[in-house]
């Protein structure tokens, strides 16, 4: 679905991401892990046409798009959740839902999609007519996440879905990724929250300072010494 071979990305004359390379295979749920300032979101926005690679080829579905412009992937079927959610706040629900599908030409597509993004998140339908400001933390992490859902998109990348939430929401939150998944949704993930991305991960890569030094299956990245020590607080015999 994904796959990233010798990247380096530069913010002017420094070098950010040093070749890095990587592959999200379709159906998959794929974790970056990393501390701030390793990369990860540069990584994100590069992938969905935001930021330009320095060097090194990406490919989506077999076709090279170092050089896709953003608006472009998405019509391809690439869709970001960034950092943060970013939500329209003074926007209804229905809204926001509106607005993400601007992509989607066919009206009774966007009314069934939007329907859907109801049945799979409730307290959205709940609240459709509440604007989108004066939902909870974790209320507006769904509404993000559904508003990108509402293309039909074939590759979902989320950029910290768990900022800011209560540990019962990101529980939650994680759960619907899962769904999200078995739905034929292929998902890339970064995440500082190592346990709960892991228990839900296909494969993992651990990023830090701009190099892959880590990768593996969830399972093992979750039996993994130094994952444990750096991500979990802990040890093998603590987890």
């Amino acid at each position: 679905m994904l796959m990233l071979e010798n990247v380096s990305i530069s913010y002017g004359k420094t070098e950010v991401v040093h070749d890095v390379s990587l592959e999200v295979k379709q159906g998959e749920i794929v974790t970056i892990l990393g501390a701030n300032g390793a990369g990860k979101t540069t990584i994100l926005n590069t992938v969905v046409g935001l930021h330009r690679c320095t060097k090194g080829a990406i490919a989506y579905k077999g076709a090279a798009i170092n050089s896709s412009k953003a608006d472009k992937l998405v019509r391809e079927g690439i869709r970001l959740v960034p950092e943060g959610r970013q939500i329209f706040p003074k926007h209804t629900v229905e809204e926001n839902l509106l607005l993400g599908a601007h992509a989607v030409p066919d009206k009774k597509r966007i009314d069934q999609k939007k329907e859907e993004m109801y049945s799979l998140y409730p307290r959205l339908g709940e609240r459709r007519r509440q604007l989108g400001g004066t939902l909870s933390g974790g209320e507006q992490q769904m509404l993000a996440i559904a508003r990108a859902l509402m293309t039909d998109p074939e590759l979902l990348i989320l950029d910290e879905p768990s900022l800011g939430l209560a540990p019962i929401i990101v529980a939650e939150v994680f759960r619907l990724l899962q769904k999200v998944r078995d739905s034929g949704i292929t998902v890339l993930l970064v995440e500082q929250m190592a346990n709960s991305a892991l228990k839900v991960s296909d494969r993992a890569y651990v990023l830090e300072t701009g190099n892959i030094i880590l990768q593996g299956t969830g399972t093992q990245m979750l039996a993994n010494e130094a994952v444990v020590k750096a991500y979990l607080g802990g040890t093998k015999k603590d987890c």
